[in-house]
């Protein structure tokens, strides 16, 4: 019997940013190959894969998906298997959704059931994106499933833990990088210069106001800068300055909205201080919205296993790309209690491993009932 807790840890010690899983991808190979080969198809599509689990009399196909990329985050936990990548780190738990994954994949191909089952190792969650053009691409196509879902670990509940609601889950997000490029020069003669660190500054204090004079009180919607760089040394005017934030809303059109005004903004600043300006939205996530049937049909299930804390939780300003996945294929998401004082992306997330078990449960479980009935 295959050892998880020990596959989870030997993948926390090698994190990939996205598109660059190599070592991911091939340790995810070497797995799935040892299985017998019989009763699977693999396709891979970039760095992810894709595991189409024959049914013995198929009508329909069910999918479950993971995320198998990193973050840019130099490990801070002090285990035993921290990260052997410097200044990556798997602080998401995309570690633990891939063990999840692999547990139940196993399970399937040495159980079988009546439906197709596809497991979908997708690379890029975290930047720039790799839902979007996976589900567009020919190999997901060949294999498009008629219902797919996904977990994600919630450090904030305790382990035994599922969250989940119907409606809007996760939030719609957008990066935001602005550059500003004005004209540089000695400290003793501003008036000969267009200063980038003041305009920087003003256009902070400006796009605070987007939410509260902009978006409806009854609405949500976040705009942070948390990032701003310029200037060289401190008696030369600064030339250049850039701003990277997020945005984050609770419906599509919010966050046009947000995006209309940030781009006003930003050609204000241009006109006042004499500058040019430049906006990139990076990578954008589409909310994540459980279709309202196949949730309560899920948490219909997971209460009547007995074994799990079912919470009806309140929808969060995290964003996840497996969004454009529920736009186009019915589906839900759940929080997995993953019990841990730290959270998500911080450098000293370690995830309670008992919640590795009760994952592998509800999956496995699901993917059984689901593809029998």
């Amino acid at each position: 019997m295959t050892d998880f807790l020990k596959v989870r840890r030997e993948l926390h010690q090698i994190p990939e940013l996205g598109f660059q899983e190599f070592k991911t991808q091939q340790y995810l190979l070497n797995f799935i190959q040892q299985l017998p080969e019989d009763r699977f198809e693999i396709k891979l599509w970039k760095t992810g894969i894709l595991v189409k689990v024959h049914g013995m009399n198929p009508t329909k196909m069910i999918a479950y998906r993971t995320d198998i990329d990193g973050l840019p985050l130099s490990e801070e936990t002090a285990l035993a298997f921290s990260s052997v990548h410097d200044g990556k780190m798997h602080a998401c738990g995309h570690d633990i959704h891939m063990t999840i994954a692999l547990a139940a994949l196993e399970h399937t191909v040495n159980h079988p059931v009546r439906d197709d089952i596809l497991f979908v190792f997708q690379p890029a969650e975290e930047g720039p994106g790799g839902a979007l053009p996976m589900l567009q691409s020919d190999a997901f196509k060949e294999w498009y499933p008629d219902l797919i879902f996904a977990l994600h670990i919630a450090p904030e509940h305790r382990v035994g833990t599922i969250a989940t609601k119907p409606g809007l889950l996760f939030a719609n997000t957008s990066e935001l990088f602005i550059d500003l490029v004005g004209k540089g020069g000695h400290a003793a003669y501003p008036h000969k210069t267009n200063d980038m660190v003041v305009a920087a500054c003003q256009l902070v204090g400006q796009l605070q106001t987007i939410i509260s004079r902009n978006i409806d009180p009854l609405d949500s919607a976040v705009v942070t800068i948390g990032k701003i760089t310029g200037g060289t040394v401190q008696n030369i005017i600064a030339e250049k300055a850039r701003l990277e934030g997020t945005i984050r809303t609770l419906s599509p059109e919010s966050m046009t909205k947000v995006k209309q005004r940030i781009e006003n903004l930003v050609h204000g600043i241009e006109i006042g201080f004499e500058c040019k300006a430049k906006i990139d939205y990076g990578a954008n996530y589409y909310q994540v919205y459980n279709r309202e049937q196949e949730t309560e049909e899920f948490i219909q299930f997971i209460e009547q296993q007995g074994n799990f804390n079912l919470i009806r939780c309140e929808k969060a300003m995290t964003g996840e790309d497996f969004g454009y996945f529920l736009k186009n294929i019915p589906g839900f998401m759940f929080w997995l209690g993953a019990e841990c004082e730290y959270g998500l992306h911080h450098s000293k997330l370690s995830p309670n491993e008992g919640c590795i078990d009760v994952g592998i449960h509800a999956v496995t479980s699901y993917l059984q009932y689901k593809a029998n009935n």
